[in-house]
C-alpha cells in the first residue's frame, strides 16, 4: 500500500512538471509584450512646449500629455487585455499536466498573436484621430478575435488529447467551455463595428478584457490531488 501510495505521488509529480518549460516560456512571452506597450507613450521634449504657458510650462506640459490620449487609452486598453489573457492563460494550465507536439505549436501560435498586439496597439494610438482610425481598430480587434480562436483550439485540443489533470473537475471544465463561446463571436463584433461606430468597437475589447477578468478568477482554481 505504501509503495502504490510512493508510485501515485510519484507519477503526479511528474505530472506537475511536464509543462513547466511551456509555462516559463509563455510567461516570458507575455512580459516582453506587456512591457513593450509602454514604449508608445512619449515624454514631450522641452523645446516643443509654449513658452510662458503657465509657471515653468506646466499648462503646456499638461496639454502635451492630453494630446497623448489615444495613446494612453489604446495602453490602457492592451494592458488589461494582454494582463487578463496571462492570468486565463496560468489558471488554464492549473488544470493542463501534459502537452503533445499539436499542443505545443498551438501555444506558440497562441504567443505569435500576442506579440502582435504591441503592434496593432500602436496603430490604433497613432490614427484614431485620422481618417483611417477604422481601418486601424478593425485590425486591433481582429487581433483579439485571432488570439480568441486560438485560445479555443488551445483548450478543445487539451480536452480531446487528455492533457487535463485527472483531478480537474467536469464543473469547472464546463464553465470554461461556456465562457470561451464568448470570445470569437463578441469580438468578431468588434471588428464589424470598427466600421460604423469606432467607439463602440473599442469599448467592446476592453468590456471583453473586463468579462474574462470576471469569469477566469471565479472559475478556474488549481484542482485537488
Amino acid at each position: 500500500m505504501q509503495r502504490d501510495a510512493a508510485s501515485r505521488t510519484t507519477g503526479h509529480e511528474a505530472e506537475e512538471k511536464e509543462t513547466g518549460r511551456l509555462e516559463a516560456f509563455s510567461d516570458g512571452v507575455f512580459a516582453v509584450a506587456i512591457t513593450l506597450l509602454v514604449l508608445d507613450l512619449k515624454v514631450p521634449k522641452p523645446a516643443d512646449l509654449p513658452a510662458g504657458a503657465g509657471p515653468l510650462g506646466t499648462h503646456g506640459l499638461v496639454a502635451a500629455l492630453l494630446a497623448q490620449w489615444p495613446a494612453f487609452l489604446a495602453y490602457l486598453t492592451s494592458f488589461l487585455t494582454i494582463l487578463v489573457m496571462w492570468v486565463n492563460h496560468h489558471l488554464l494550465f492549473n488544470l493542463i499536466r501534459r502537452s503533445d507536439h499539436l499542443f505545443l505549436y498551438l501555444n506558440g501560435l497562441l504567443l505569435m498573436f500576442v506579440t502582435s498586439v504591441p503592434f496593432s496597439t500602436s496603430l490604433v494610438a497613432a490614427y484614431l484621430e485620422r481618417p483611417e482610425a477604422s481601418a486601424a481598430a478593425a485590425l486591433y480587434s481582429a487581433t483579439f478575435f485571432a488570439i480568441a480562436i486560438v485560445y479555443n483550439l488551445l483548450w478543445r485540443h487539451a480536452k480531446g488529447a487528455r492533457l487535463l489533470a485527472r483531478a480537474a473537475s467536469a464543473a469547472v471544465i464546463a464553465e470554461i467551455d461556456s465562457s470561451y463561446r464568448f470570445g470569437p463571436p463578441l469580438y468578431a463584433l468588434a471588428f464589424a463595428l470598427a466600421f460604423v461606430q469606432l467607439t463602440a468597437s473599442l469599448a467592446t475589447c476592453l468590456a471583453l478584457a473586463v468579462f474574462f477578468s470576471i469569469t477566469g478568477s471565479r472559475s478556474r482554481r488549481r484542482p485537488r490531488s
